[in-house]
């Protein structure tokens, strides 16, 4: 299992992706699913990878040696994309390639062609943009009115973000958020867990000014979820219990 998110904010963008695989309880691996790609200053994009490894492997292959354009003779990579919008094309394309070629053996053996990408970055002179590509290789953009985006296993994150994530938050307060939608996930599937790959990218730096990854037992991400389980507590505790009469206290 995985959990990946991505949020774009107007100071800049944060990428975060656990690294944790599994192909049953005994057979548990680390790889990284946040893969950078950059020209410093020129341009900086990143995609994270949910689903099947070996396919989402195969299409991160594919658009590192680049496919040909049979009109033009170009190989086309990531790196040479004219636009942010024309890159998450490519990876759409790749994505069927790689479904043409492998498609059939997977089906033959019962496995699903599981994967879905985030995609973000910028290009210099265009503005940073974060889409979502799918299974199919078609895909979505994320708008200022919903500032992130997810894959992976998703559903345990997705209240943080959506209680606290807006367009204006501060680029490290974002980060911040992203890591207690991590924690989120991580207490309540244990398919995801650490180390966690960070990445942030200031608008139109075209580099990176963060790219880190937190290792158990950092004291900051220990600290962070320590917080974040006291605070809950504590705004339960603070609430005041339902005012609702018991069947009893009706009787009476």
């Amino acid at each position: 299992m995985t959990y990946c998110c991505g949020i774009l904010v107007r100071d800049g963008l944060v990428m975060i992706a656990d690294t944790r695989t599994n192909a049953g309880l005994d057979n548990v691996s680390t790889f990284r699913k946040l893969h950078i790609f950059s020209n410093p200053g020129e341009r900086i994009v990143a995609v994270a990878c949910a689903g099947n490894l070996a396919i989402s492997q195969s299409v991160l292959s594919t658009l590192t040696e680049g496919m040909e354009d049979p009109e033009t003779g170009e190989v086309e990579t990531l790196m040479n994309a004219p636009t942010m919008f024309q890159a998450a094309q490519r990876i759409g394309k790749a994505i069927r390639m790689v479904h043409a070629t492998e498609g059939p053996a997977l089906k033959a053996e019962d496995i699903s062609f599981d994967v879905s990408f985030l995609f973000g970055g910028q290009i210099k002179g265009s503005r940073m943009r974060l889409f979502m590509v799918y299974t199919a290789g078609n895909f979505i953009e994320c708008t200022t009115d919903t500032p992130y985006l997810q894959i992976g296993e998703h559903k345990y994150g997705k209240p943080v973000l959506d209680r606290a994530m807006h367009y204006d938050v501060e680029l490290y307060e974002a980060l911040k958020t992203g890591l207690i939608s991590m924690d989120s996930t991580m207490r309540s599937n244990l398919g995801v867990g650490l180390p966690i790959d960070v990445l942030v990218v200031r608008a139109d730096a075209c580099e990176a000014d963060l790219n880190h990854r937190i290792e158990a037992g950092e004291p900051y991400f220990h600290d962070l979820r320590s917080r974040w389980s006291a605070a809950l507590r504590a705004a339960h505790n603070n609430i005041p219990r339902p005012p609702y009469k018991t069947q009893s206290e009706v009787k009476h």
